[in-house]
């Protein structure tokens, strides 16, 4: 696989891409997937360290115990650390992911196989793993992107209809978001039942 073409035409034109991705070996879209974490990852870290850089500057100055080399090792380990820490989130968060939404998928007539649906999130991820790491605009924009390649991935890739397709991403993000609802309620009807028991 080409890398820089690959992303061109999962942006550009990514019906025809995911059609030829249908071909694509399961190990080399797990490869593409890792290059772009990697980039992704680092962005973010980085991002995340420039914005909290004022906060160190103001902690150094208090305490007066670090000078601008330990600072500067300090955030380059971070920048590594928060990286690699990340790269592996979300690569377990993958598979964990695509196994949710290929119930739905599978509900709803996609038969390709779960890989295929691993397959549909990679490629589909690219808007957002490029620009997500952009503050606030990357997340929503890279998100929505991405949201909707992965739709057209999950037709393309298992041969089914957009509205099936639809379907099974709307259902399995709807279906978690009533259970973390559900689990969230049970969890402070619990907090609100224990203080009265403790008080008494």
């Amino acid at each position: 696989m080409d890398f820089l073409e690959t992303i061109k035409g999962f942006l550009m034109e990514p019906v025809p891409s995911f059609r030829k991705a249908r071909k694509t070996p399961f190990g080399d879209a797990i490869k593409y997937y890792l290059i772009l974490l990697i980039i992704n990852a680092i962005l973010t870290v980085i991002v995340e360290l420039v914005m909290a850089s004022a906060i160190l500057s103001a902690i150094n100055q208090a305490m007066g115990q670090m000078g601008m080399g330990e600072l500067f090792l300090v955030g380059t380990v971070g920048v590594v650390v928060g990286a690699i820490i990340l790269v592996i989130l979300s690569l377990i968060l993958l598979f964990i992911v695509a196994g949710w939404l290929h119930i739905f998928v599978y509900l709803l007539g996609g038969r390709k196989g779960y890989l295929e649906t691993v397959k549909a999130l990679i490629f589909g991820s690219t808007p957002y793993m490029l620009i997500g790491w952009i503050p606030v605009i990357g997340i929503i924009v890279g998100g929505i992107w991405s949201l909707i390649l992965e739709i057209l991935g999950i037709r393309e890739l298992h041969q089914v209809s957009t509205g099936r397709a639809v379907g099974a991403v709307i259902l399995a993000m709807l279906i978690l978001v009533i259970i973390i609802v559900f689990i969230a309620a049970w969890f402070i009807i619990s907090l609100v039942s224990i203080e009265p028991a403790m008080m008494t």
